[in-house]
């Protein structure tokens, strides 16, 4: 099992990269007694949901309990547990200055000078930032750069921890999907509704997928469309999203997006992403 040590100073990002490794798929605990870890390990081990990666935001809000966390890593490394300590910092300016703009005081100086507190910890943080396995400074980061550096970090490349990708078909008619990350609109492209013979179908039908993919015009516009989500996914996908929707829509929501959402959907799982095909309209009159 993997466990992730979260720590460093107050007001350097720890809760921003917890809520990152937990959209990764990441079990996470905040502000767990480090003698406590041990007993979590071994419920996560036996657990039915078969937890792997377990992540703990582990600081000196602890007080007098973090002082045995040390011992208690080094008995996880001796079970043949993997440990990464990540230490977050920042320049003490930058801390009082996001200090003032939570207006939340400092855990060790609670009714007193927040430099006081800032630099109480910095003492008493000092032999785990020296054992860390990866000490970032935040203080000229932005919350997206923090997130994009966490998912690089401790980013899980085994199968079933990709982001999930979902094409939705829908219908102009019937609103947009409230769900949807990327909308690109069919309604340029010939429509089946107007043949007679596929008119009843929907765009899961062979005939009227044939009818879409044979069209010159339909089959640029594809072409094109696939060649940029293969140039953006990535940059989506490096900010760790859990999930991206792309949403193609047509007038109906029952013929030009449902072939074009099962047409894309099989493109980019051919290029090895995870991706989910849902019709949202496809029922609908």
């Amino acid at each position: 099992m993997e466990f992730i040590i979260v720590t460093g100073m107050s007001g350097a990002g720890k809760s921003q990269a917890m809520k990152t490794l937990e959209d990764m798929g990441v079990f996470c605990v905040d502000n767990l007694p480090a003698t406590l870890i041990p007993t979590v390990a071994d419920l996560c081990a036996h657990s039915e949901r078969r937890v792997t990666r377990v992540a703990f935001v582990v600081d000196v809000r602890e007080g007098e309990f973090l002082s045995p966390l040390e011992d208690v890593l080094a008995t996880l490394r001796q079970h043949g547990h993997t440990i990464r300590v990540l230490f977050l910092e920042a320049d003490d300016q930058v801390l009082l200055r996001r200090f003032s703009e939570s207006r939340r005081p400092h855990p060790l100086a609670p009714q007193g000078s927040v430099l006081r507190g800032i630099s109480l910890e910095r003492e008493r943080m000092a032999s785990l930032k020296a054992e860390a396995d990866m000490v970032v400074d935040t203080s000229d980061l932005t919350i997206h750069d923090l997130r994009r550096l966490v998912v690089a970090a401790f980013r899980d490349d085994r199968p079933g921890s990709k982001t999930a990708i979902t094409c939705v078909s829908f219908g102009y008619r019937h609103g947009l999907p409230p769900d949807a990350d990327l909308v690109f609109d069919l309604r340029c492209l010939p429509n089946p509704h107007f043949r007679e013979e596929l008119r009843p179908l929907t765009g899961r039908d062979p005939k009227v997928a044939k009818f879409l993919l044979d069209d010159h015009e339909a089959q640029s516009y594809l072409e094109e469309l696939l060649t940029f989500l293969r140039f953006t996914l990535p940059y989506y996908l490096r900010e760790g999203r859990a999930y991206l929707t792309i949403a193609l829509g047509c007038t109906g929501g029952r013929h030009r997006s449902v072939s074009a959402a099962e047409f894309l959907a099989r493109q980019l799982q051919g290029d090895g992403r995870e991706v989910g095909v849902r019709h949202r309209d496809i029922d609908k009159e």
